[in-house]
């Protein structure tokens, strides 16, 4: 079972050797074998890769993300199939139930709002109970949007009544950082699972290329913002980022077993696509840590 998450920070070039990742730059040559990799960062755009080891990635399914200039996540490597029944599957993903679809969408909401109230009762901040309150009057498809009022309390109690989501600051730039690396884990999973993640439940932005990754990657988003909190950026540099990339190797809480950060994604995507595929919203398993 993949594990590491490697981080490719300096001039280099990166090829394939006998199931091994080899990593060579002017100091030294490294060799990781590639069962043991999960995701694969490429941060420097001064790093060479070869056909031959795109490939292998892709079959062992490992995620590759790329990274700007600015050393921010660009883009991902993303198989054309995911799993061997990928056909059938996605014309399941087309049909889906609408209801089931809301039903689903409600509890990932209301799991997403429960683990913002955990974050803030952490601090022991009073909001908490608040957003516990929101839960209550979630409806289906929350279309009173009990979401979008979480959130204002939430980033208020937790960074400041000054704070927005659209400033140009170190936390906002840590935060959109992290979400993007666990938006890229939900893409791997989905497709791996021989799902699109173009088709969502709630999101259904056309120009989104992830809206079922941005839906199911909900609850999650706390986990992001309690490291961002607890690291209080005052920059945001490679030291920060190494430090929000430590959230994958994090251990989590899920159907009774203790995993892995990216494990627990990889079942609990999995309980959401049985739920949806056999109707019934128990079948969903939600992480904690």
């Amino acid at each position: 079972m993949s594990w590491r998450t490697v981080v490719i920070t300096k001039t280099s070039k990166l090829d394939y050797s006998m199931g091994h990742l080899v990593v060579r730059d002017v100091e030294s040559t490294v060799k990781v074998h590639i069962s043991e990799i999960s995701v694969l960062v490429i941060e420097s755009t001064a790093v060479s890769v070869t056909a031959a080891l795109l490939c292998e990635l892709i079959k062992k399914k490992v995620k590759v993300i790329f990274c700007d200039e600015k050393h921010n996540p660009l883009s991902e490597l993303t198989p054309y199939y995911g799993s061997h029944d990928c056909s059938l599957k996605i014309k399941r993903q087309i049909a889906w139930n609408e209801t089931v679809k809301q039903c689903v969408w409600t509890q990932i909401v209301a799991e997403k709002i429960k683990n913002q109230a955990k974050v803030l009762e952490i601090y022991k901040l009073p909001q908490s109970s608040m957003l516990m309150g929101y839960i209550d009057e979630l409806e289906l498809n929350d279309k009173s949007n009990r979401e979008g009022h979480a959130a204002k309390v939430y980033f208020n109690a937790l960074f400041g009544k000054s704070f927005s989501r659209n400033d140009e600051c170190p936390i906002n730039a840590a935060l959109n950082y992290g979400y993007s690396i666990v938006l890229s884990v939900f893409n791997r999973e989905i497709t791996a699972n021989g799902y699109l993640t173009q088709l969502g439940l709630f999101h259904d932005n056309m120009f989104n290329q992830y809206n079922l990754s941005c839906d199911l990657m909900e609850p999650f988003r706390p986990f992001v913002d309690i490291a961002v909190k607890d690291m209080n950026p005052q920059k945001f540099e490679k030291e920060e980022k190494i430090s929000i990339f430590n959230l994958l190797n994090d251990e989590f809480k899920i159907d009774g077993r203790t995993q892995t950060f990216i494990n627990a994604v990889k079942i609990y995507c999995k309980s959401v696509f049985d739920a949806i595929e056999e109707c019934d919203t128990s079948l969903i398993r939600f992480a904690g840590k």
